[in-house]
């Protein structure tokens, strides 16, 4: 079910493409996401990083060409992005196909030692409450103490009012700089399923969509997450770039809370 490397090297464009639609200013977010992982593991001659919910390796890749001593571990649950992330960025990381959240998914990922980072980009945020709670207990356990979550995502304000006036700007900018000109999610997916070459792994991924049912997240405040991350182990936490509902969420763990998951 693999792809050829110009056909994954296609389709990632095209993600790359497709995505500056919902991200407002996304590879500043990438970049700020980066300047804070290598800060941490300054100190460290092969830092360990995981990257959740990583799609095609977007992330992935540009962590490990700002740290190319790091290992990273790329955890997703689409066989298709995962697909073609092994194959467009296959120096990148190690993939590991298992569901975040669900019972032995950090088993999965065969760590040895202790996180010094675990980043994503808008990937936690489809998770549920109380399964998001137990993702951030989890890391809390995985990571080194002094070790960090870093998550880019979009967190809107918890006001309705504000929500909606910090999502405007985030779509005003992402229209002066031109992200509403490519395609968007759905006509990403809808070409992709046209497509032979992803036929079986698009077929295997609906699959697995429909298998997980429903009870899909929602996009929770900045201050829900701080409220679930200090109850989890993180000790401090606070937003470190933000632009309309676009930000970058940083959590430190606490001292002694590495390997008790």
């Amino acid at each position: 079910m693999g792809v050829s490397m110009a056909a994954a090297r296609t389709w990632v464009e095209r993600w790359e493409r497709q995505q500056q639609r919902y991200a407002v200013d996304r590879e500043e977010r990438f970049t700020v996401i980066a300047d804070v992982v290598e800060h941490v593991t300054a100190d460290r001659a092969r830092p360990l990083l995981l990257d959740l919910g990583c799609g095609p390796g977007s992330l992935a890749a540009r962590l490990a060409a700002r740290l190319p001593h790091a290992e990273i571990v790329a955890v997703d649950m689409d066989p298709l992005l995962l697909e073609l992330g092994r194959t467009h960025h296959a120096g990148a990381a190690r993939y590991v196909d298992t569901v975040i959240g669900a019972d032995g998914w950090t088993d999965a990922l065969g760590l040895d030692r202790p996180l010094d980072a675990a980043v994503s980009t808008t990937a936690l945020h489809y998770l549920p409450e109380p399964v998001l709670q137990r993702v951030y207990r989890a890391l809390a356990a995985l990571l080194r103490p002094g070790g960090v979550l870093v998550n880019g995502d979009h967190f809107p304000p918890g006001a309705a009012r504000c929500a909606d006036l910090s999502a405007h700007v985030g779509r005003r900018r992402a229209e002066r700089t031109g992200g509403h000109a490519h395609e968007d999610w759905r006509s990403w997916w809808a070409a992709a399923a046209r497509d032979p070459e992803l036929a079986d792994l698009f077929t295997e991924r609906e699959g697995r969509l429909a298998g997980l049912g429903g009870g899909a997240g929602g996009q929770l405040s900045v201050e829900c997450h701080e409220r679930l991350l200090r109850g989890s182990g993180f000790g401090q936490v606070a937003p470190v770039w933000r632009f309309g509902d676009s930000a970058v969420l940083v959590a430190v763990a606490d001292e002694g809370s590495a390997g008790t998951a």
